[in-house]
């Protein structure tokens, strides 16, 4: 791995782990799931306290709401290894302000400024949405499923064109709140977001699978994240 990413990793990872010191009495997951489960009742919250209860209000409710709710049956029922790790207070108060928090801009902007989107848009979104949730649910559920029963590479199913197809559904994800919302602001937070989390994770995890034999074969043939597409060669 470069050493600037692996510096980059290093401080990363205190920022999220040891900020501030002291013990270490929350798991990561814990401050995810509240964030995850608490969306539905701050976005009803707005729209109560604002009065604002239009088709656009309505539908991103929906869909970050339901999000927050599978995310909890996710957790509940193949939970992922990493998000179990002890962190500080700090570490997830800065969690929070650095990442957590900033995906409630989306609703606070569509609730606060009456954003309206045409029904055409909202359905494309919800399209999206559903594609999405089934990719990360589905690559989450065979990765941990699969790694219960043997360890190794995981090259097959929802991996077999991609090598981060869960990372991909929650981008398609988090980019239909973001059209919901018609703003550049999410897509600002969603920019940090990929580029500072999701990038580094995605090239630290190449880097734990180039030990694996297959791994040159595998790498040939998936893209890092989206798929990559076999031609389809006709017999002469």
């Amino acid at each position: 791995m470069h050493p600037q990413l692996t510096r980059f990793l290093k401080v990363r990872d205190y920022l999220t782990d040891d900020f501030l010191g002291g013990p270490k009495i929350l798991t990561l997951a814990t401050a995810i799931n509240l964030q995850k489960g608490g969306t539905p009742v701050f976005v009803l919250a707005l729209m109560a306290i604002y009065d604002v209860w239009t088709p656009t209000a309505w539908t991103y409710f929906g869909l970050h709401g339901s999000y927050g709710l599978i995310w909890l049956l996710k957790e509940g029922i193949f939970p992922d290894p990493g998000w179990q790790k002890k962190i500080t207070i700090g570490g997830a108060v800065n969690a929070w302000v650095s990442v957590l928090g900033l995906y409630w801009i989306a609703p606070w902007l569509i609730v606060t400024q009456r954003i309206e989107q045409p029904p055409a848009v909202l359905g494309a979104v919800i399209v999206l949405y559903a594609l999405g949730v089934a990719l990360m649910v589905g690559a989450d559920a065979q990765k941990y499923f699969v790694l219960r029963v043997r360890r190794g590479l995981i090259s097959d199913g929802f991996f077999a064109r991609t090598r981060n197809p869960n990372y991909l559904g929650e981008m398609m994800i988090y980019a239909s709140f973001a059209i919901v919302a018609g703003h550049w602001l999410p897509w600002a937070v969603l920019a940090w977001v990929w580029l500072g989390l999701f990038l580094p994770n995605m090239l630290r995890k190449d880097d734990s699978m180039s030990r694996y034999p297959e791994w040159a074969v595998y790498k040939a043939r998936t893209g890092l994240l989206l798929p990559r597409i076999r031609a389809v060669v006709s017999p002469d």
